[in-house]
């Protein structure tokens, strides 16, 4: 999968170089670009924002340098093209699979008080937010989905990291538990240490339901 993001401060993008994912780019199992959407400005002084039509707070990007830079970067239109927004559709665990059924995603960060809405129009296929608040920008947002959707790409983690996790089957997962057996007078439970590996199952997903009842109840509905 190669997934492209749009930024006007593409260093704050380090954190993909690291950990699982940064090995997974370096292993050439996942493709990530960070592209400079003031690289793509017609202006001199490499201005991307301006006043917003009809008065108002804050600065609107501007709609020539986002259209290059996509146009450049995915003339035919063969990627889905994401801009993230809190306006557009939270984002969940179920939307993950869809989206990895796509080769190429574009990733759009907006900053200030938006973006021009013919960007939106005439480029975007979907919108989404990572939730119901407002960030400064779209990069930390843009770096949750990357990072999620990076998980369930082929050879990023092993198969078995990845069959029981939180809002699978719309249930929290369960506690884990390593060495030592005791810590702070607390013990680890006494069925992970039985091998019977039915009994621990039958823990795991005892333990997945109670979580998600006091935790997240809404889950259930």
């Amino acid at each position: 999968m190669r997934i492209d993001v749009l930024t006007l401060f593409p260093e704050m993008f380090v954190p993909l170089q690291e950990s699982i994912i940064g090995r997974a780019v370096k292993s050439s199992k996942l493709e990530i670009n960070i592209f400079d959407i003031r690289n793509y400005t017609e202006n001199k002084h490499k201005k991307c924002d301006d006043y917003p039509f009809g008065g108002g707070a804050g600065m609107i990007m501007t709609p020539q340098p986002i259209a290059s830079a996509i146009e450049t970067i995915d003339l035919e239109h063969k990627a889905h093209r994401i801009y993230m927004s809190p306006k557009g559709k939270t984002f969940k665990q179920t939307m993950v699979k869809p989206l990895l059924a796509y080769e190429h995603i574009i990733l759009l960060c907006g900053h200030y008080e938006g973006i021009d809405q013919r960007v939106i129009d005439l480029y975007i296929d979907e919108e989404i937010s990572i939730g119901d608040y407002v960030l400064t920008g779209g990069e930390l947002p843009a770096m949750v989905i990357a990072d999620c959707i990076s998980r369930y790409v082929d050879g990023v983690l092993a198969e078995e990291s990845l069959m029981q996790e939180s809002f699978e089957d719309d249930l929290l997962e369960y506690p884990h538990y390593t060495r030592p057996i005791e810590f702070n007078g607390i013990k680890v439970p006494d069925v992970l240490r039985s091998g019977n590996h039915k009994n621990i199952d039958d823990w795991r997903k005892e333990q997945s339901i109670k979580l998600t009842k006091e935790k997240r109840p809404d889950l259930l509905k």
